[in-house]
């Protein structure tokens, strides 16, 4: 009879997989700034700065989720085969499976399925950010160019009928009758000043080329096409500033055109905006094109970009 080996009971060894796991979650966690474990945290994302935010930020959570599934599944299948028909022998030649009817049906119709499902979420939360309420709280008029940003913001009685366009007589057709504005310059970042708790439509102009208006923390953003004005709303609900930049590669100055942004109180908003008139920063209507825009402060005569 040959010696008998007594099984060892595998919970020694689940012990010392447990211990060696959590020995190195806290060494990785230990490695982590506040920073990091909060991105950790937010699944890389930023923190949730308007109303439409979440919307936005739970589809990215929940896409995570189905990728995370999808993972186990199949890594487990794989690590199924792996060992379930693995050759015992060198002699032995492991069973040939050509095709599984169930297998096959089940790897083609659940691609689909999933599909199906991310399609429908992601039209749901598209029609949420991109919805236009028929009488935001205010309107800015945003201006794209080559190679910074314009910011248009209006005074007195809001129009919330206005195309921000021509109207039907072909004269300029705008929210407001007198505007404030703050331009960007080759050296100058502009800031858009925003007031908290408001609904802001931002009609987006471009004289030039296209251009993608967006703003991290908003979790949302949009394209700034020229000859059609785009509109976007957004509500902001933590003040706070916040860094906004072309999310189109739209020339060879892109890196240029960020720009900030503030989210403050409405008596802070109503004081920046008397700020500007008093700088003689007025106009009878949004400074959208014509030469203003192709002779940029800031970049030099000479220059490649400085007159495109």
């Amino acid at each position: 009879m040959g010696l008998q080996v007594p099984k060892l009971s595998g919970a020694p060894m689940r012990r010392s997989l447990k211990i060696a796991l959590l020995g190195v979650t806290m060494l990785v966690l230990a490695g982590c700034s506040e920073a990091d474990t909060h991105q950790i945290k937010n699944l890389a994302m930023p923190d949730r700065a308007t109303a439409q935010g979440p919307y936005t930020y739970e589809l990215w959570k929940w896409a995570w989720v189905a990728a995370m599934v999808t993972g186990v599944i199949v890594w487990g299948l794989i690590f199924y085969a792996v060992v379930k028909f693995r050759r015992r022998s060198d002699d032995e030649v492991p069973r040939q499976t050509r095709y599984n009817l169930p297998l096959e049906v089940f790897y083609t119709i659940a691609p689909v399925l999933m599909c199906v499902v991310f399609f429908f979420h992601t039209v749901r939360v598209q029609d949420e950010v991109i919805k236009i309420e028929p009488e935001p709280d205010l309107t800015v008029e945003v201006m794209g160019q080559q190679w910074s940003w314009t910011f248009n913001y209006g005074v007195g009685e809001q129009d919330p009928t206005a195309t921000a366009g021509e109207d039907d007589n072909g004269e300029p057709d705008f929210a407001y009758d007198d505007y404030v504005y703050f331009s960007g310059t080759g050296r100058v970042i502009p800031t858009l000043y925003l007031p908290v708790d408001r609904t802001v439509q931002f009609n987006l102009h471009s004289p030039d080329v296209i251009h993608d208006f967006g703003v991290p923390s908003f979790l949302v953003k949009m394209d700034v096409i020229p000859g059609r004005v785009n509109k976007l709303q957004v509500t902001p609900t933590v003040e706070g500033t916040y860094a906004g930049k072309c999310y189109e590669l739209c020339g060879v100055s892109h890196s240029r055109m960020l720009f900030n942004v503030e989210v403050v109180s409405q008596a802070e908003y109503d004081a920046y905006l008397a700020e500007l008139a008093e700088a003689g920063n007025t106009a009878d209507s949004p400074l959208l094109g014509g030469s203003y825009v192709r002779d940029q402060v800031g970049l030099e005569d000479d220059s490649e970009g400085s007159n495109e």
